[in-house]
């Protein structure tokens, strides 16, 4: 639907005054003669609340959706014919359920996709040992034959252990990396939110955001310590070293995880040498006998960014498998113990090329008196390969299709229009939600990143969350909030502000009913790494749920184990009829939601000198 901009038949500061907003305040639609009174709207949708409840309690669909998801479908890997199939299925669904303009809306160029045809890996002497272990995607596969080799173990920690291993990789399996330090743990890896983090959140103040992920297990990531962090900076001449060196197969252990679960993502891919800028001055970046020749530093010392192995002209890399931490440990102590390993490793695979371009999906039901404005839900649809998605997030996605499909089931007649959104490309980095808002609301315009010479910086790496003038679209002033859910299969335990304070009053009374559901909390504090960061990045009301944690950093998360099992089905359908209960009452309002002032524009950044880092 393409939001057109209002007209005002007065001059704008009357209709200010008449209508008592500021200045500041998005102003909404005009009102008409069939306008339904703010006193009564706000009766209208109070009343629907204890039917929305009713539906959503005793007559869901929301598990059936995300068994679908999971269990028939799969992974969705953005760029694949699994989440293509996902986002067809969603959309007939929306159609299904009586929803109007339901559709795919394409997005990119975004790159090729992936799809995992064969796999199986297990040592095969001296002894048989099955390994737990998952490609990592875009990975190229082995070709139409199991590949059998024998395996070493290389820990590539300084510049200086190249010459270790120089001349002696040629076609063979790679440990990559140290062992995982695993700790028994005695914690549990499910929890709900406690009494006091509730609390703490509740008395969040300005400049607070959500705490950091717990941690995910007893194992140590190997870049918490200074030697773990020098390691990091040889790796783009870690990875051209292997290219050059021949080796056919890198096995890396899961740096998180335990008991059989292993959580993987993309495969790394640097850039070849030719594409490689020239190192860094002397004194700066690598050290001369180091780095096995290439070069691995911008200049400045700035270490090389990976490129993104869903592009179409990605470099070409070798196959990359994780292992579950246990298992890969166990190789590397065995041939630390003078084993001589051989594994059979069958990995087949396919890039998507056909069509680059991506797509969301959406679909509305329509306003009334307000129909040009819009309330929004969303959460994305895409997820990794190696689980099926549940809780990352095929639980969101469902979520939000059970509380559209509540409210149309109920017949309820929204002020403003309804839309909700599947979208794509999260895990790469929000892209698909970003394309969405750019195109009909807005985007930044953050300044250009120059060094200190004032020319254009070819190495700066651009702002997760620029800062600049927003440069509006005609629906910029049409949305009243966009409503997410992504942080796992846990119910609602109440809702981040991301520091708009104008809202609390509102979402504290809209969660009054659901305090028997342990939904009351309202926090200052943003959070972010999801979708509802496209939103808010421009100044529009986007928010996020806060949800239990339950498994979703310690076994969900980018795992093996992020499938249907892992779901608590009463979780689901509190979380749908609380999101169904914030769009009705968004879209039942006289007024638009109140927006956060706008942030200042930002002078423009200018880089180090060279030779500085």
């Amino acid at each position: 639907m393409k939001i057109l901009p209002r007209q005002f038949g007065v001059p704008l500061a009357l209709c200010l005054a008449l209508t008592g907003r500021s200045a500041a305040q998005p102003a909404g639609t005009p009102e008409n003669a069939n306008a339904t009174p703010p006193a009564a709207a706000k009766e209208t949708a109070a009343a629907a609340i204890p039917r929305i409840r009713d539906e959503g309690l005793n007559r869901s669909q929301v598990m059936a959706t995300l068994s679908h998801l999971t269990d028939v479908i799969g992974p969705r890997l953005t760029g694949s014919p699994g989440l293509r199939r996902a986002s067809a299925w969603s959309r007939d669904q929306f159609t299904s359920w009586g929803l109007a303009n339901a559709h795919l809306e394409p997005w990119g160029p975004f790159g090729r996709g992936w799809t995992l045809r064969r796999f199986s890996a297990q040592v095969i002497a001296p002894q048989s040992i099955p390994l737990i272990a998952f490609p990592k995607a875009w990975s190229p596969g082995l070709g139409a034959q199991p590949l059998e080799s024998e395996v070493v173990h290389v820990d590539i920690k300084k510049s200086e252990d190249f010459e270790l291993y120089r001349g002696k990789l040629r076609g063979l399996v790679v440990l990559d990396g140290a062992v995982v330090e695993m700790k028994v743990g005695f914690d549990p890896l499910a929890n709900r939110r406690t009494e006091a983090n509730l609390l703490a959140l509740a008395n969040a103040g300005e400049g607070a955001s959500s705490a950091a992920r717990p941690s995910s297990s007893g194992a140590t990531s190997s870049f918490a310590t200074p030697e773990g962090r020098a390691a990091m900076v040889i790796l783009p001449s870690k990875y051209q070293f292997f290219a050059d060196e021949g080796v056919a197969l890198l096995l890396q252990p899961s740096r998180q995880g335990e008991s059989g679960t292993l959580f993987t993502a993309s495969a790394t891919v640097y850039p070849t040498r030719g594409r490689t800028p020239d190192p860094a001055p002397a004194g700066r970046g690598t050290k001369k006998g180091g780095d096995s020749g290439k070069k691995s530093s911008a200049p400045g010392g700035r270490p090389i960014r990976p490129a993104q192995v869903w592009k179409a002209d990605a470099p070409p890399i070798i196959p990359q498998v994780t292992v579950a931490a246990e298992h890969y440990n166990r190789l590397v102590r065995m041939t630390q113990r003078g084993e001589k390993l051989r594994v059979a490793v069958e990995l087949q695979a396919d890039y998507h090329t056909d069509d680059l371009m991506e797509a969301n999906v959406l679909a509305e039901i329509p306003g009334s008196d307000r129909a040009d404005e819009v309330v929004m839900l969303g959460a994305h649809l895409d997820s990794w390969h190696s689980g099926t998605g549940a809780t990352d997030n095929a639980a969101g996605s469902a979520v939000v299709m059970e509380a559209v499909r509540i409210l149309q089931a109920l017949e309820l007649k929204p002020r403003r229009t309804i839309r909700v959104a599947l979208w794509t490309g999260e895990e790469q980095g929000l892209l698909g939600s970003k394309a969405y808002v750019a195109s009909h609301f807005g985007e930044i315009k953050a300044p250009a990143t120059t060094s200190a010479a004032g020319e254009p910086d070819p190495f700066a790496i651009p702002a997760r969350n620029p800062v600049g003038p927003v440069v509006q679209k005609p629906g910029y002033r049409q949305l009243s909030a966009y409503f997410n859910l992504d942080n796992g299969g846990g119910k609602i335990r109440g809702v981040y502000l991301q520091g708009n304070e104008a809202v609390r009053p509102l979402f504290r009374d809209w969660l009054k009913p659901f305090r028997d559901l342990g939904a009351e909390t309202v926090s200052f504090a943003s959070t972010g790494s999801t979708d509802h960061v496209s939103f808010d990045a421009i100044g529009l009301p986007g928010f996020q749920f806060i949800q239990d944690n339950l498994e979703y950093w310690t076994r969900t998360h980018h795992a093996n184990m992020d499938v249907y099992d892992r779901v608590i089905a009463e979780d689901l359908k509190q979380a749908a009829v609380i999101m169904a209960t914030f769009v009705y009452h968004t879209a039942m309002r006289d007024e638009i939601l109140p927006r956060k002032p706008a942030p200042a524009a930002p002078a423009p950044t200018t880089t180090a000198a060279a030779g500085v880092p």
